[in-house]
Formats: structure tokens, C-alpha cells, sequence
């Protein structure tokens, strides 16, 4: 009979560890969301805050009382009660047991350097405070996970003390301890040795918990997991404080793909890149493309030697299958490209790449001028498409530019005032209509929608989302090109286009009309016919 895989439970923390990174600012609302997409992932604890410590993880849990979670548990966190109180009357205990959660997590010092320095207390004393509060709250039926804060750097420092605080709080009830390296300073080496020390004089099992200081969370906590731990506490895309915590995404599929432990499990595992991009989005933070597993750019291709390689053998330049946790393989045509990354992005645009012996060679050393002069097709799929159906004969614009002229004026102290009008054709109607706005990209926008409405009804769909502008040479000053990138979204899904040029407002323009052709492509858009018309 076959073994079934290990299991490791997974911790979250994102709401309170990864909510102190710098910039993080979730509010009441975003929590709930981000608990409920948490648990659809699988997520078997969800660290919801420190509610005695404000207002909002406090509103948090309250509300959570409405919410019905599917597979995980919510944790609250809590401190070990302070040096010379009763746990029953210390206000953090106190209140875990008035919100009435079933998991609660304790942080208490395992440093002695700490209980002196930062606690200012006897050594005696906090091992006392460690085992009355776990105590505390197991009476009263409450699952404790015992935080063990500096546990790795305690070991180093002094080695019998912090085994002896670990031991207390096995023997006051915790279900769990987490061994934390919470200065993200242990080398993977260190953080097996101290994990086997403890699992051969307790028989609590261990959970870990570590920071990226050092640039080794992920692998701090994979190393503690073959030594024995079967917890592991970490943030989605690794937010935290100081340079973030142990990175969720990287640490489930490196377990589950790698070491043939059970976590999420195989269909749960294909929603960590949506998960991971949805927590970005709520807590509006960057997500960084060259994030592994789920990163935009985590398996996209650039060399044409490589994608030469990988259209035969996806096994040739890819660790683990894109589709496993929710991303997708990206082949991208630029100044490095081959024939065979074009004859990728043709197919994916769903035309025919018989053509490509006699017409892709002309396409790519067109690609590669236009690079060189500063376009960039990487994050600009919607404008490459369209360049690729221009040149293999299979599409022609949905309007043609006729003129466009933007004034802007500031009389004293009022602000500047944009306005622009612009003269489409579109077959044999011409339409010449103006619009003012916040800036004369916002006027050009709102011009050429209201040249172009009454022909395409569905141009009131989509609206722009981002807008970038990238100087190419700093070293021309005011003089130098400029790459506009935009993205434009409807209600299901996003595209982007590029423009360069030396002048900002025609950069921005080219980028505008690529992504109004885009959209009006994409719907099969069919002008409305009439006479020639003017507003």
C-alpha cells in the first residue's frame, strides 16, 4: 500500500507579521477579503492580528463571527502576560478569551539577552510568564501555538535557556511550538541542528517561523521541515516587516513539487497565482514580476535559443509546470528574439504562421529597430499583437487620424487648462469633435471617446487603469525620447500598449490608439453606418 505524503500545516500571517511591512495598509474590509481568499487556497491557520492591540484586528474578528470559513482556522495573537501580573489580569490573555477564538498564538521570549534588555526582567520570571499564559488559555479551552521569538539567536547565545523556555511551554499545554529566527539572521545549517536539539527532548510538534534578513526565509524554512518541523508560518509574496517573512508562495510549491510533502494539495496549489496576485492587489502593493512560481516573468522566455528549446521540451528551461500553481508560460518577442519566439506569439495570437519562413525574418529585424529605438513589446502584448497583424496582411486600424491638436493655457494663478480636438475617418465618415480634461493625455482620451462612441458603442466598456512614462536617455534632459506604456481594462480582463517618441503627448497618443484598435479588435467591433458626421 502506498505511503500517503507528509503532511505540513500552513500559517499565515499576513495580516498581522506581513501587515508591519512598510507601505502595507490594510484596512478592516481588505482583512476579510484576504482571510476568505486564504482559505479557498487551503490555508489550514490564518493569523488574523493582535487584538488588543488596536481597534481594527479587533473590528476584524468580530466581523470574521459572520463569515463561514471552509477550511481554516483563525488565530489570534497574543504576548505571554507582563512581569508581575496574574495571566487572568493581563488585558492581551483576556481578550482572546472575550473574542472567544478557538487558536491563539503566544508570542514570549526564548533569548535571555531579550528578557533582560528588552523585558527587563529575571530569566526566572519569564519562563514563569511563559508557562502561566499558555496555561492560561488551554484551561479554557483554547488551542495555544507558542511563538518562540529569538529562539534561533537564544540557542546560539545561550543554549540551555532556550531549550528550557521550549520545554516550559510544551509542559503548560501549547499544541504547537514555532521556533522563530525573528532577526532573520540563521544560515539553514544552524536553524536543522537547533530543530533536531528540540525534537529529541520534547514530543510537541514544531512549527517555524523566519525572516528574510539574511535572504534565506524560504530556505530557513525548508531545512527546519526535513529536520523534523510540521507547521510552517509565513506571508503571501513575503510581505513583512524589515525585509519580509518567509515566503508562502515560494515555501508550498518548493514542498509540494519538491520534497513530496502534503499542503494545499494539487487543486488548491493551481489558485496560488491568482491568491498571490489578489493580496497585491488588495493591499496595493507592487506585485514583482520575477517572483518565483507566481511572478508574472517567473516562467517567461526571452532567448531565441531558449525558446527554440522550450517549444519542444518545456523540461529544457522550466524547473516545474507553469500550470501546477496558477501561471503560464510567456514566450517574448524582442531585441534577443528568434524565429521560433515569433512563430510562439503568432500562434498564441491565433494566426496562421505558414508565412513565417518568407515574412518572419523582415518582422523580427523590424521588432529589433523598433527596440532599438525604444519601444518595448515585453509588457506591451496588445500593440505587438496588432504590429503582427499589420505586417502578416490581416488586419487594417478601425480608424485612421486625421489631425489632433492639444492646447494648453494658465492664465495667473488659475491651474493650467488642457483641451483637445481631434479628426478621425473611419471608412468614409469623418467625425471633428474636441474635449477638455485633467491634462492633455485626459483631453486627447476623452476627445477621441467622444469621436468614436456613436461608432462603437462598446468603447464605453473599457477605461484606462495605468499610465507610465519611462525617460529612455536622462542625459538629453527635456529633449529625450519617451516610452508611454497603458494599460486599459474592462470588466474581465486587462491589456497594454506602448508609443515612443521624443514628444510626450505623441507617445501617449500612439499608446491610446493601439489600445482603443485592440479593444475594438478583440469585440469583432462593427462601425454603425451612416452619413458623414461632425460635432
Amino acid at each position: 500500500m502506498e505511503k500517503s505524503p507528509a503532511k505540513v500545516f500552513i500559517y499565515d500571517t499576513t495580516l498581522r507579521d506581513g501587515a508591519q511591512g512598510e507601505g502595507m495598509a490594510l484596512s478592516t474590509a481588505d482583512k476579510v477579503k484576504i482571510a476568505l481568499k486564504l482559505d479557498q487556497l487551503g490555508i489550514d491557520f490564518i493569523e488574523g492580528g493582535w487584538p488588543a492591540s488596536n481597534p481594527k484586528d479587533l473590528e476584524f474578528f468580530r466581523m470574521m463571527k459572520k463569515k463561514d470559513l471552509n477550511h481554516a482556522r483563525l488565530s489570534a495573537f497574543t504576548s505571554t502576560r507582563r512581569p508581575g501580573y496574574a495571566a487572568a489580569e493581563d488585558i492581551n490573555l483576556t481578550t482572546v478569551l472575550d473574542l472567544g477564538v478557538q487558536v491563539a498564538a503566544i508570542v514570549g521570549k526564548a533569548w535571555d539577552f531579550q528578557v533582560t534588555a528588552a523585558l527587563e526582567t529575571s530569566l526566572e520570571e519569564n519562563l514563569e510568564m511563559v508557562e502561566d499564559s499558555i496555561r492560561f488559555l488551554c484551561e479554557r479551552g483554547v488551542e495555544v501555538i507558542f511563538d518562540a521569538e529569538h529562539f534561533f539567536d537564544g540557542f546560539k547565545q545561550n543554549q540551555q535557556y532556550a531549550m528550557e523556555v521550549v520545554a516550559r511551554a510544551a509542559k503548560a499545554g501549547s499544541s504547537w511550538i514555532a521556533l522563530c529566527d525573528t532577526n532573520g539572521g540563521a544560515l539553514p545549517e544552524e536553524i536543522a541542528a537547533a530543530v533536531e536539539a528540540i525534537t529529541s527532548t520534547i514530543d510537541t510538534p514544531l512549527a517555524i517561523h523566519t525572516h528574510n534578513d539574511g535572504g534565506l526565509a524560504v530556505a530557513n524554512t525548508l531545512a527546519a521541515v526535513r529536520a523534523g518541523v510540521r507547521q510552517v508560518q509565513g506571508t503571501i509574496n513575503g510581505y513583512g516587516e524589515r525585509c519580509g517573512n518567509a515566503n508562502l508562495c515560494s515555501v508550498i510549491p518548493n514542498l509540494e513539487l519538491k520534497m513530496g510533502y502534503q499542503c494545499v494539495g494539487a487543486e488548491r496549489l493551481r489558485l496560488l497565482a491568482e491568491v498571490s496576485h489578489y493580496v497585491s492587489e488588495i493591499s496595493n502593493m507592487p506585485h514583482y514580476g520575477n517572483q518565483p512560481f507566481v511572478g508574472r516573468a517567473a516562467f517567461a522566455h526571452k532567448g531565441g535559443i531558449h525558446v527554440s528549446a522550450i517549444l519542444k521540451n518545456s523540461e529544457t528551461y522550466e524547473h516545474v509546470n507553469p500550470e501546477a500553481v496558477g501561471n503560464r508560460r510567456r514566450v517574448l518577442v524582442s531585441e534577443l528574439a528568434g524565429i521560433s519566439n515569433l512563430k510562439h506569439k503568432a500562434q498564441e495570437f491565433g494566426l496562421d504562421v505558414a508565412a513565417l519562413p518568407d515574412a518572419g525574418r523582415p518582422v523580427i529585424e523590424y521588432i529589433k529597430q523598433l527596440e532599438h529605438q525604444g519601444y518595448q513589446f515585453e509588457g506591451a502584448d496588445a500593440s505587438l499583437e496588432l504590429l503582427l497583424r499589420r505586417a502578416f496582411g490581416v488586419y487594417k486600424d478601425y480608424f485612421a487620424l486625421e489631425n489632433a491638436k492639444v492646447m494648453v493655457d494658465k492664465r495667473g494663478d488659475e491651474e493650467f487648462n488642457s483641451e483637445a480636438t481631434v479628426k478621425v475617418k473611419v471608412d468614409k465618415m469623418v467625425v471633428h469633435t474636441a474635449a477638455e480634461g485633467d491634462g492633455p493625455v485626459n483631453a486627447l482620451d476623452k476627445a477621441l471617446r467622444k469621436a468614436l462612441l456613436h461608432l462603437y458603442p462598446c468603447i464605453a466598456e473599457f477605461h484606462l487603469s495605468d499610465y507610465k512614462v519611462r525617460v529612455l536617455d536622462e542625459t538629453d534632459g527635456t529633449g529625450a525620447a519617451v516610452r508611454v506604456m497603458i494599460e486599459t481594462a474592462d470588466a474581465t480582463s486587462t491589456w497594454c500598449t506602448v508609443g515612443v517618441s521624443e514628444n510626450i503627448i505623441e507617445a501617449s497618443f500612439q499608446a491610446l490608439m493601439d489600445s482603443f484598435n485592440f479593444a475594438l479588435l478583440k469585440r469583432g467591433a462593427r462601425p454603425i453606418s451612416g452619413e458623414d458626421a461632425s460635432s
